[in-house]
């Protein structure tokens, strides 16, 4: 997630300070070199939606080790190859400058984001239900508002994507910051929930 927050700052950076007519405006045609294809999947959000692809698969396996004995070996392998799929797409389905394929790209990797975050959230309030160490407790519970920051950033910049296509909205709507304040939530809630108790032992 960390490496995913430095990509996404490295596209404000590339579109802000770049001087590349080819990422501040979309009516410049890409001139199909190795470079551009890096930095145009950059500023897009490719990169970044890629690792938290990544971070998203981890955190499956986290949540199997912890509340699981084994895999399911069928959701195992859907779980992957789902992941395959949309790091597939982020990487070569592009157009420069076609925002319905962002807004595609959005709704692929938010879906997996549901489908993996949203059982550990239960799974981590329930938990917190069930323990009655008031250290872990309080994690479980930081790990829960953690899962669910994480869903509401991406169903967020979602909302961001479809009001800029449907609406032909130049910059950002409430929706995109309101993505950010539940990364730092989510941020935060990772502290407390992985960082501090392990401190405490």
């Amino acid at each position: 997630m960390t490496i995913s927050i430095i990509f996404l700052w490295l596209s404000k950076i590339l579109s802000l300070y770049s001087g590349l007519d080819y990422i501040i405006d979309d009516a410049i045609a890409d001139p199909l070199t190795i470079t551009s294809w890096i930095l145009l999947r950059i500023s897009s959000y490719r990169f970044t939606f890629i690792f938290i692809v990544i971070a998203i698969y981890l955190s499956y396996v986290l949540k199997v080790n912890l509340f699981e004995k084994g895999y399911n070996k069928v959701l195992r392998i859907i779980i992957i190859i789902y992941g395959v799929i949309t790091t597939f797409y982020l990487l070569i389905v592009y157009v420069k400058g076609q925002m319905i394929l962002e807004l595609i790209a959005f709704i692929f990797v938010s879906l997996y984001m549901f489908v993996i975050y949203f059982p550990f959230m239960i799974s981590c309030y329930s938990a917190s239900k069930t323990t009655e160490v008031v250290v872990y407790k309080k994690a479980f519970i930081s790990l829960a508002i953690m899962a669910l920051c994480f869903i509401l950033i991406l169903i967020n910049q979602l909302i961001d994507r479809i009001f800029i296509v449907v609406l032909s909205i130049q910059g950002y709507t409430p929706f995109y910051f309101a993505g950010l304040i539940c990364t730092i939530i989510g941020i935060i809630g990772a502290y407390f929930g992985f960082i501090k108790p392990k401190a405490k032992d």
